[in-house]
This record gives C-alpha cells, structure tokens and sequence, in this order.
C-alpha cells in the first residue's frame, strides 16, 4: 500500500509516517517547501498548486495539513486562516482525486471533535448532530470539502480527532512546565469534559481505518475514557510526581489570556465516544489517563 500524506511534519504525520516505514508502506509526501527528499513533492493550497500525478499509483490518502486551532488568538484574520488552511487544501485534494482514471481507495482527511460543540456531560457519538460555535462550523466546512472523492466512489474517512497526548506538542506539551513547577491547576469549573487520546492509539487507529474497506464517513479517533479537567489535572501531577494547585484556575482569567479560544476550547465539555472504532474491534492500547500520560512522557 502506498500512501500519499500531507501535513507530514507535524506533530501526528511525523509519528504516522515511522509507523508506515516501520510497517514496510513506501509513503509521498506532500511539503509545501522545495522538495529536498526523493519521497517529496511540492503543492500549494493558497496557490492552487498540486501535480495530480503524484498519486499516480497511490492506494490511500492521508490529509492532515491545517493551521494550529490553539496556536494564536482568534482575530478575525486567523480564524479565516484557520478554516481556510483547511476547506482549500481539502478541497484541492478531493477535486485531484475524483478527477482521475484510476485514483487512491481511500482518502482519510483530518477532522476534531470540535464538530459536536458544547456537549457539557451528555455523552455523543458519531451519531449526533452538529453542535454549535465557530469550530463546529470550522468541521462542518472542513468534512463538506471532501465531497468530490466521495462522490466519485473514493472511501472518505474524516478523522474527529480528539486532544493527542505526547510531550513532543500540541496541548500537553503547553502545560507540561506548568505542572513541573508545581502549579498545574484546572480550568474553569474543572467539570468540564475532555476528549483525548495517546498518540499511540491515534496512529494504530490510522492504520486500522486504512485497512477496514467497511469503514467510512465521520469516525471520532477519541480514548472511550473522556475525563474530565479536573480528573485530567490530577492524572497530569500524578504521573509528573508534582503537587497541583486545588483552586482552579478562573473563566475570566483564561478569557482574558486566551481570547475568544477560551470560550471554545478549554471551558466546554467534549464527552466524545468512539463509536465506530470499537464497534469495529479496535483495541486501544492505552484508553485510560494514567496509561497514555506515562506513554506521552515517555515518547
């Protein structure tokens, strides 16, 4: 199987990728810097650049190029970017794809939880409807783009993925010094639910979604053990041996250091299922806090 990736510097590409190599799977990637490997081609969503030919002989696509949701604060000039780096790039990508004789089976694109909003403690799946806010606009948009590969009989996966736990990035990673010195805290009410999973379980749910030729349309790549923030701050200071602080860090606190993210981002509730992956069979190596926090800090 040959696979075809993008955002492969990243922080779950590049895990993705080892894992593909060690499984023996010759993988392209696309870069959006001059090509400096044999394995490398260069596209261009802003600028409408992409050599279909590059998935010429390809059986899957893996698409998880987008900009950072937390990584700055949302003026309105980045949350344009971000739906942007995403509907564009998605939508060049499934155009490519449906327009070719032979293409890839299967195109698994990025996708968050972020699609089912403020779920509080009400457990949902990928049953549920949209919620509501600006990232669950972002998704809806996001996954609306893939709809030429779909329509052109290409298996579509959009990959829901919750908060991956691995000290090399993304969200953990941020608050890890915090927690050292001894000041991690929770956010808010701290009863606010948390989808994650390890980035272990993310990459073997990747490959298991490859596989599974019955598997399509919306799938949460999420641990069936959402915690909430509360619980996740003492899992963190636990497996870091650190004390954390019992008085929880306040909304307008987090309002005011984070902006409007705050809002949409750590203050709500996401009780997020996997669903389809387990009715699938899959196995999670590590569905629980204390055993992805103690792989993520050791990864």
């Amino acid at each position: 199987m040959t696979i075809v990736v993008t955002g492969s510097s990243g922080l779950l590409g590049s895990a993705l990728i080892r894992a593909l190599t060690a499984d023996g799977r010759p993988v392209r990637r696309l870069v959006r810097h001059e090509p400096a490997a044999p394995d490398e081609a260069f596209w261009n969503p802003e600028e409408g650049i992409l050599d279909p030919s590059v998935f010429d002989g390809a059986d899957a696509v893996v698409h998880l190029a987008g900009a950072g949701i937390g990584d700055r604060r949302w003026t309105p000039a980045y949350k344009r970017k971000v739906l942007e780096s995403r509907t564009r790039g998605t939508s060049m990508l499934a155009a490519a794809l449906a327009g070719m004789g032979a293409p890839p089976e299967v195109l698994l694109s990025g996708s968050a939880v972020g699609f089912y909003g403020d779920t509080r403690d009400r457990a949902v799946d990928e049953h549920d409807r949209q919620g509501e806010g600006f990232l669950a606009d972002v998704v809806a948009q996001w996954e609306g783009a893939t709809a030429p590969a779909d329509e052109a009989g290409i298996r579509v996966v959009c990959l829901r993925s919750g908060v991956v736990l691995s000290r090399s990035g993304g969200a953990l990673a941020k608050v890890l010094p915090i927690f050292r010195m001894g000041l991690g805290a929770p956010l808010g009410t701290g009863r606010q639910y948390f989808s994650w999973i390890s980035r272990t379980d993310w990459v073997n749910a990747v490959r298991f979604l490859l596989q599974n030729e019955e598997i399509s349309g919306p799938v949460n790549v999420t641990s069936p053990e959402p915690a909430t923030n509360a619980d996740y701050t003492k899992a963190i200071g636990h497996a870091l041996n650190r004390p954390t602080l019992p008085m929880p860090t306040p909304a307008f606190a987090l309002r005011l250091a984070l902006g409007e993210f705050a809002g949409e981002g750590v203050l709500i509730g996401q009780r997020v299922l996997p669903r389809v992956l387990l009715d699938a069979g899959y196995h999670f190596t590590e569905p629980d806090l204390p055993t992805a926090l103690k792989a993520a800090l050791n990864d």
